[in-house]
């Protein structure tokens, strides 16, 4: 019997009444992977995990900025394309000739895409759209493609934790261009039986984030303030709304055990379980400042639609794959702002994402 483009399907099928056949297999050796957005804050971490625990061949779609993975030269092999570009995705597939994909090129930001609701769908759609039209035009026989979603989708929750079961209801254009990702790949899914795993990872937060972001936002303020670059008042929003943060390093492995053992046709959530308090993390961030700092409500960092509380059931993936968190939240925090303080030193400190070289799935 043959699944999903010629992956032999042994007693590793599952069959559930009513549903379609969850198939999963092992990956052959040796894999070649292809991240797109590699150049941004999830998939610059992603090539960095994949370098360090297994050998594997990684290749990484880049539009401008290359800077997260310039420690990385000469053990990756990048490939400048815009993703729009249907010609152009087709002939970088072509050339990449993948066995493995993980689509993290998005417009990432949840703030932005209030303020630019058509940029944030055009991206995140058409990127997709044209990735796996690519994948079917030139018949390359991938063995798995994860398709990074958000928990963005989920909208306000409706019970605590969310597991993947928690109806689709985004309130923001950024998370109805996730949801509209998910329904894409679930139709390729099933219409051309592509071996997609759908993921939604949660908050998540760590070096190398851009501004935009909540933590990152702190930490850069913290870092200027230190160095004499701007007044000593941080600016914030709504500091009484918990999330479910975890550190991207933990994020990625999830996304590297996904690749192994996730179950194709399925949804898996990613995150800790537990919410923290922005307010924690600017508390975390006024201790280990060097200098004294005050603190100011902007209300232009509220945003339109915020809930009070996100957290996230992760037992699915922690039952099909084993993983679980290891960085605690104190630490990641922590590291942001020494990643900051050295992006300030070093004058890197605006370099805003583009949006084929972002993450898709949230990171507040």
């Amino acid at each position: 019997m043959v699944g999903f483009r010629g992956c032999p399907i042994g007693p590793n099928t599952e069959r559930t009444p009513g549903r379609t056949a969850i198939i999963t297999y092992t990956l052959r050796e040796p894999v070649r992977v292809l991240i797109t957005g590699i150049g941004g804050f999830a998939g610059s971490h992603l090539a960095e995990h994949l370098l360090h625990q297994t050998d594997w061949e990684i290749w990484g779609v880049v539009r401008h900025s290359r800077w997260r993975v310039a420690h990385l030269q000469g053990r990756l092999h990048l490939i400048t394309c815009d993703l729009t570009d249907q010609e152009a995705t087709v002939a970088m597939v072509r050339r990449a000739r993948p066995d493995v994909i993980v689509h993290l090129a998005a417009q990432s930001r949840v703030g932005a895409s209030w303020q630019h609701p058509w940029e944030t769908y055009r991206t995140n759609l058409l990127t997709q759209l044209s990735l796996l039209e690519a994948v079917m035009r030139t018949g390359i026989a991938v063995q798995r493609i994860l398709v990074i979603a958000s928990n963005e989708v989920y909208g306000p929750p409706l019970y605590l934790p969310v597991d993947e079961a928690h109806p689709m209801r985004p309130v923001t254009p950024y998370g109805v261009s996730k949801a509209a990702q998910e329904l894409m790949a679930q139709q390729y899914a099933l219409a051309h039986h592509l071996p997609i795993v759908r993921v939604r990872p949660f908050n998540h937060i760590g070096p190398r984030q851009d501004k935009g972001f909540v933590c990152a936002d702190f930490a850069s303020q913290v870092a200027r303030i230190e160095a004499g670059l701007q007044p000593p008042v941080i600016r914030v929003g709504n500091l009484s709304a918990r999330r479910d943060f975890t550190d991207v390093r933990d994020v990625v492995a999830a996304y590297r055990l996904l690749m192994l053992h996730g179950r194709v046709g399925e949804v898996y959530n990613v995150g800790r379980g537990e919410a923290y308090a922005i307010q924690e993390i600017l508390d975390i961030l006024l201790a280990a400042s060097r200098v004294p700092i005050q603190v100011e409500v902007d209300p232009a960092k509220l945003r339109p639609s915020d809930v009070p509380e996100v957290r996230c059931n992760p037992a699915r993936v922690r039952a099909h794959t084993g993983w679980t968190p290891k960085i605690p939240f104190r630490r990641s925090v922590l590291d942001v702002l020494d990643d900051w303080r050295q992006r300030v030193q070093t004058a890197n400190v605006d370099t805003p994402t583009t949006a084929h070289e972002s993450k898709g799935g949230r990171h507040a």
